[in-house]
């Protein structure tokens, strides 16, 4: 069921309002101008922590690749220490180079940059890359990362997620929801701006072969500047994006869309409601089918 939110709260309360149980928000009764949405669950937010919509999100759904927004948290949180160095070379292990795809094709024994390993992660979604980072984040053994990603979950307040590992092929215990996953990519932005160029990024080059992913979103006049896709048989196609326009920034959650196409279109109805409930853009009404509107009724009725 899609509820519309209303009412603002301040900058500082952003996390703490999409932590609030949707039963403790105002709801407006008036949801008349809401689109409908393809996706199993949308959530659409402002910088402001105004939940502007939501459709079911609260309920629990497999993550896919949004699950490396966390192993980028962590990641980022791990440079800015100076725990890493972007520069340095991390060794893929047998175990990181046979990994089930998407891969970037890393091979056992491969001395590979950090930095291209963030890359990998961020916009070629290469689980290789993921659970090679993985394992140098986490002293050489994945599940401590693991580890490490769920008790940030839990200092973060992500309530509704759990986390298997790094990558966010399928695994029945790992979940998350569209209010959890909002706050990790809002976090992550807003902690670490060093991720939002790697968000936004659509190439990178490693060895001659050039990475690239191809996301309408980028091109639209919807001002999205940092994405995140996933994509598994059982979560659907799933997206992760920040845009700003105006000078505000928002959130935007997409789970369980049917098409990677669908989650797109998805995406980019949610962003002009939202422009729309925001006042950035006009309130276009269109007239129903088979109606000429008003304008079009009076000049035909004045024809000679």
């Amino acid at each position: 069921m899609a509820v519309v939110f209303r009412g603002g709260v301040g900058l500082l309360l952003c996390v703490c309002v999409l932590l609030v149980p949707p039963a403790a928000a105002a709801v407006a009764a008036d949801t008349t101008r809401a689109p409908n949405f393809s996706a199993e669950a949308v959530l659409l937010v402002d910088l402001d922590g105004r939940v502007i919509f939501a459709k079911n999100a609260d309920n629990e759904r497999a993550p896919a690749s949004l699950v490396k927004l966390m192993t980028l948290y962590l990641a980022c949180e791990d440079l800015d220490a100076g725990r890493a160095d972007a520069d340095e070379m991390v060794t893929v292990s047998h175990h990181a180079a046979t990994v089930a795809r998407y891969r970037m094709g890393l091979r056992t024994g491969e001395e590979v940059p950090l930095r291209v390993l963030l890359e990998g992660v961020a916009i070629a979604s290469a689980n290789d890359a993921a659970s090679a980072l993985a394992e140098r984040l986490g002293g050489g053994d994945e599940a401590t990362f693991v580890w490490r990603m769920n008790d940030k979950a839990r200092e973060l307040g992500l309530t509704g997620t759990r986390f298997t590992n790094p990558h966010g092929l399928p695994d029945p215990i790992q979940r998350s929801n569209a209010r959890d996953l909002a706050v990790l990519t809002g976090k992550l932005i807003h902690d670490y701006p060093m991720s939002r160029p790697l968000l936004g990024g659509q190439t990178f080059i490693y060895r001659g072969r050039v990475y690239a992913r191809h996301i309408p979103l980028f091109s639209d006049p919807g001002g999205v500047q940092a994405l995140k896709t996933g994509f598994t048989q059982e979560a659907g196609y799933n997206l992760a994006v920040s845009a700003w326009r105006g000078g505000q920034q928002f959130l935007m959650i997409v789970l369980g869309a049917r098409t990677r196409a669908l989650s797109f279109l998805d995406a980019k109805k949610l962003l002009h409601y939202g422009f729309v409930e925001t006042g950035l853009e006009p309130d276009v009404v269109k007239p129903a089918p088979g109606r000429k509107s008003v304008r079009t009724r009076r000049a035909t009725a004045t024809r000679p």
